[in-house]
């Protein structure tokens, strides 16, 4: 008899082995597990051996599962994608203040769906080359983006709750929130400067978040004020949210090197599926419950932000609202039980529903223009089972 160990290499796998989402403020990093076995030189050993790389296939699988959303666990080749996302994210936060290092963390292994790093890394095979590496970090780019402007957008909202768990601010105050919101501007620049292929590309990027920082700013500036029109609302949703699935449709077509023909076809399908993705977003505001959405029911009417179902249903009755109106952040409970019902009444939901349907065809007609691709059937389902959330 002989003792057995795994090379160097596959005890590495397996010692690093942690969970990429576990909480480190709350939880205790996993004990290392190394195996060793004992095994003689017969076909005993080479059973356990084969034993030992199935246990690591499974870990490695593990991992993949648990890093990323559920929802992308039929597509694996993109869920390991998406992973190296959050690992080469997790990889450059490096902050002498700890506690901003821990929060920002925290906020990365949070559980977030990863919509805007996959349709990056799904377009980034609509072109002729295939450069991973690149795709994941401008896909990485693309999510700190987004991780940032939601950290901010829950301070000027005084969101109290995200998905159902408690917002940065609210734990820890504004400073800390803004300086992490921050500091992911500067992870999202690092990362770009590193791997944009071209100045012009760099520039395109840093355009695209002027629009949304513009986008967010016609939302502050319009809180508690009267609706206008649905094509106010229209223009600054397209900054607030459909620039960034915009961006991320393009930046990963020009990743591929794509013909500037199929670049902008992917532009035009990430703005299409932002428009719907956040009218569906403003409608499901009205619809669901606390715990289904992690936020108070009509959360955005009772800060004063007026979205698309509101807008539809003043056109047909405005007097009937604007009492509601005048009262800015002092509604009660049963106010905004009366105008739910006015909502319903007067079809505001139906109507935004119709509007969401249209960007949707919209979305798939710019998709079937794609060159064909496994990639393209991926997008497909994603697409469409994002955009049909409660319709």
């Amino acid at each position: 008899m002989e003792l057995v160990l795994l090379s160097s290499s596959e005890r590495q796998r397996l010692a690093n082995f942690t969970p990429l989402h576990y909480d480190k403020s709350t939880s205790a990093r996993p004990s290392p597990c190394f195996l060793y076995l004992i095994a003689g030189r017969s076909s005993l050993y080479v059973a356990k051996r084969a034993l030992c790389a199935f246990l690591i296939q499974i870990i490695d699988e593990r991992r993949i599962i648990m890093g990323v959303h559920s929802m992308w666990e039929d597509y694996p080749e993109l869920a390991k994608d998406l992973s190296s996302v959050i690992e080469l994210i997790d990889s450059q936060i490096h902050v002498r203040d700890k506690t901003i290092e821990t929060i920002v963390k925290n906020f990365l292994h949070s559980g977030g769906k990863l919509l805007r790093p996959a349709y990056s890394l799904l377009c980034s095979q609509i072109g002729p080359e295939q450069d991973k590496e690149r795709a994941i970090a401008i896909a990485a780019a693309i999510e700190c983006i987004h991780m940032a402007t939601l950290i901010h957008d829950d301070v000027i909202d005084e969101a109290e709750t995200r998905h159902g768990n408690p917002t940065i601010h609210s734990q820890k105050g504004n400073k800390y929130a803004v300086y992490s919101g921050d500091y992911l501007f500067c992870l999202t620049f690092n990362l770009l400067s590193k791997y944009a292929q071209s100045l012009s590309q760099l520039e395109f990027n840093v355009k695209g978040m002027e629009k949304i920082l513009t986008g967010e700013l016609e939302q502050l500036n319009s809180q508690y004020v009267e609706p206008v029109s649905v094509k106010d609302y229209l223009s600054r949703i397209a900054g607030k949210t459909a620039q960034l699935f915009a961006v991320s449709c393009y930046s990963g077509a020009v990743t591929s090197k794509a013909a500037k023909r199929a670049t902008m076809q992917a532009w035009n399908l990430g703005h299409y599926i932002g428009m719907a993705f956040q009218i569906i977003d403003d409608i499901l505001d009205y619809q669901s419950d606390d715990q289904t959405l992690g936020k108070p029911v009509m959360n955005d009417f009772r800060q004063g932000i007026y979205t698309l179902p509101l807008i539809y249903a003043m056109k047909e009755n405005r007097q009937a609202f604007i009492p509601f109106i005048a009262k800015k952040d002092q509604l009660t409970d049963n106010d905004i039980s009366a105008i739910s019902d006015l909502i319903k009444q007067y079809q505001g939901i139906e109507k935004a529903y119709d509007l969401a349907g249209k960007y949707t065809i919209k979305a798939l007609k710019e998709l079937e223009k794609l060159p064909d691709g496994e990639y393209k059937n991926i997008l497909y389902d994603i697409t469409a089972s994002l955009l049909k959330r409660n319709m």
